[in-house]
């Protein structure tokens, strides 16, 4: 009841604001918290038993490309429910209230979103993919069976189904 009150209130200025965006931007992101990793809490994610496709983006803020390729990743999730979404951000704790939260709530990002605190880079870099130089946008897809690693972005939704496509189907 208080989130649909809220919620109201909200439609209510924004219909009455000319820059919705500000407004947006200020939201909270549902409450959600958004957890903060070192890599051995982080690792167990990037595994599964399940047939289920994961995809486990490595990205940041700062990071155009990580950006630009967000919505479609999201769009992906949405479209497809044998797929679990997480987004590991690399941005700095102390800005997920001022930063982070703000930027998922107006990008309208509703995928699990962690950010990993891990100062050891040379060290879990490797561990994820020998291959990988650290540069973001990473994705890593993967099942049970299957992996791949992705260093470079994704330029449409119908790239990212062919890598997913060529990973789990090959």
């Amino acid at each position: 009841m208080q989130n649909t009150i809220l919620l109201l209130i909200s439609l209510f200025f924004v219909g009455f604001t000319s820059d919705n965006k500000e407004i947006v931007a200020k939201q909270p992101l549902n409450n959600a918290t958004i957890p903060v990793y070192n890599f051995s809490e982080l690792e167990p994610l990037l595994y599964t038993d399940s047939e289920k496709i994961h995809i486990v983006n490595f990205w940041a803020m700062w990071c155009a490309p990580c950006v630009k390729e967000l919505p479609i990743f999201q769009a992906y999730e949405k479209n497809n429910e044998n797929v679990e979404m997480i987004f590991v951000s690399l941005d700095f704790p102390e800005d997920i209230e001022t930063k982070l939260k703000p930027f998922l709530e107006q990008k309208g990002i509703t995928s699990k979103v962690v950010l990993l605190d891990d100062p050891d880079a040379n060290t879990w870099i490797d561990k994820i993919d020998p291959n990988w130089s650290g540069a973001i946008p990473f994705t890593i897809i993967f099942n049970k069976n299957k992996r791949s690693f992705h260093e470079r972005a994704f330029e449409n939704i119908e790239d990212l189904e062919t890598e997913i496509n060529n990973t789990i189907n090959n």
